[in-house]
């Protein structure tokens, strides 16, 4: 039986995961919609999402110390995975979102690939079901 803190933080973990599988979605559909989207619009939010998801494993297990709210995203990746390699799982999903912000800032994109704004979108969903997917397995919310 979970105590009443311990329930409490499993729904505000389920809380948060909900309202990032929305916002991934509502990505999804923007990168879905017949008129084509700039990978430029969609890649911030998409790594976005996976920080904030990755933060909110973090917080609702409360055995690391989460990095600084604007940590990028591979600082909040190694926090997880420190410890834990079962995390190494996502580092390469992680690894490509920030080569796509990289490309950007070096005006390359000649070295994205193809449908670069559906990868980034897929890259973030991958991350978010994977932590979702431990939640449940762990107990921390329902399937």
């Amino acid at each position: 039986m979970h105590s009443t803190s311990e329930e409490a933080v499993h729904a505000a973990l389920a809380g948060r995961l909900a309202a990032i599988d929305g916002a991934i979605g509502r990505l999804e559909a923007a990168v879905g919609a017949p008129a084509e989207i700039d990978v430029a619009e969609v890649l911030e939010p998409a790594i976005a999402h996976v920080r904030e998801t990755m933060r909110a494993y973090l917080a609702a297990a409360g055995d690391k110390a989460a990095p600084a709210p604007d940590a990028d995203v591979l600082e909040v990746w190694k926090a997880l995975v420190k410890g834990d390699p079962a995390w190494n799982a996502i580092r390469d999903s992680c690894r490509e979102l920030v080569y796509y912000r990289n490309c950007l800032a070096a005006a390359r994109r000649d070295a994205l690939p193809a449908a670069a704004q559906r990868m980034a979108v897929r890259l973030a969903r991958h991350v978010h079901l994977y932590v979702r997917t431990r939640c449940v397995r762990e107990g921390r919310v329902a399937d």
